[in-house]
């Protein structure tokens, strides 16, 4: 649920993505009718920032089709982690990415109160309007579920579509969850990250070590605990439960999930609690969750009994990162739901 991994992947995507046409391709095209007769195969990319109440949020968009707007999870980590496997739905879907207040490339702020999910609800609503989206479809995995959820129960009229990817519903039954995958650790390995967690993890080590997890317990939390319920059957062979995961926006971090360690939620996150709200939203949804997946699978299930019309689909053989797990399933799954196929 935590990872992460500023023009440089820019100018990467735009390598992989953007076949921008030479002088001589331009003229031609102007004299075929311009931008209209582009070919369907050539995917631009853009990207920006929108003034939402004074923050700036960082977007880019790619595709073509109805709008798809993706939020990532973390909480504070950005929208990088779902590239390159969501590109495929940019051939029927014009996806739009969007960075959350304090992570990735959108505005950190001084006043870390002012990381919350109504703050981020009203950002995304923000993102909306100023790119003139009308209804959109929203996908949100991990803690992007939750926010998707939040938006859901306030702008429901501006939804087509909702697909709520690997989250959870309830702050509550999240930390029974996560207690029951602390539990699974080996006994030696969870012994040393309970040691962690007793002397608190702030504000130890070097000055520049102070304000993040030492990079032990990092690697006991995000490697020995979280790595069997993030993938299955791809894991990734670059995963480094400290390089992959410390680049997080840590005062959005602290705010939101707490300082007491990975597998208790005692941040602001305490006040999520939608289970008995979720009855209200009658917009087509789809729940999406891995059979390994760290968001428990009866996380989604407990969603899609609440959410009337509802469709629930947890993939095999997967971990909380499904699309990497699942590449192929994963589009399939999203992309045939997104069009009624």
């Amino acid at each position: 649920m935590k990872k992460t991994f500023f023009v440089p992947v820019c100018c990467f995507m735009l390598a992989l993505l953007v076949c921008l046409p030479s002088d001589g391709q331009a003229r031609k095209q102007k004299a075929m009718g311009g931008a209209g007769s582009r070919a369907q195969n050539v995917f631009l990319l853009q990207e920006g920032f929108v003034d939402a109440n004074g923050v700036s949020i960082y977007y880019t968009t790619v595709g073509h089709g109805a709008p798809l707007v993706i939020v990532h999870g973390g909480p504070g980590a950005s929208h990088d982690y779902f590239l390159p496997y969501l590109l495929p739905l940019a051939r029927s879907n014009k996806l739009v990415f969007i960075d959350e207040r304090g992570s990735g490339r959108s505005e950190k702020l001084e006043d870390a109160s002012q990381y919350t999910v109504e703050n981020m609800v009203e950002d995304v609503e923000s993102v909306r309007q100023a790119l003139g989206l009308g209804k959109i479809n929203l996908l949100g995995h991990s803690y992007g579920g939750v926010l998707a959820q939040a938006y859901a129960l306030k702008y429901q009229k501006n939804l087509s579509h909702l697909v709520l990817g690997s989250t959870f519903q309830s702050t509550a039954a999240m930390n029974d969850v996560l207690a029951r995958e602390k539990q699974s650790m080996p006994s030696a390995e969870r012994e040393k990250l309970e040691a962690f967690e007793k002397a608190g993890l702030f504000g130890k080590g070097k000055p520049w070590e102070k304000g993040r997890y030492p990079n032990e317990y990092a690697t006991l939390a995000w490697g020995d605990g979280y790595f069997p319920f993030l993938y299955q059957r791809r894991p990734d062979p670059n995963y480094d439960p400290v390089a992959g995961n410390t680049t997080l926006s840590w005062e959005l971090y602290r705010e939101m999930w707490g300082s007491h360690g990975e597998f208790v939620i005692d941040g602001n996150l305490k006040s999520v609690e939608y289970t008995d709200r979720l009855s209200t939203i009658h917009v087509s949804t789809l729940v999406l969750c891995g059979d390994h997946d760290e968001s428990d699978p009866t996380l989604s299930q407990t969603m899609h009994e609440k959410i009337a019309g509802s469709k629930l689909v947890i993939l095999p053989q997967s971990g909380h990162m499904t699309f990497v797990d699942q590449p192929n399933l994963f589009i399939k799954t999203v992309d045939d739901f997104l069009h009624e196929r």
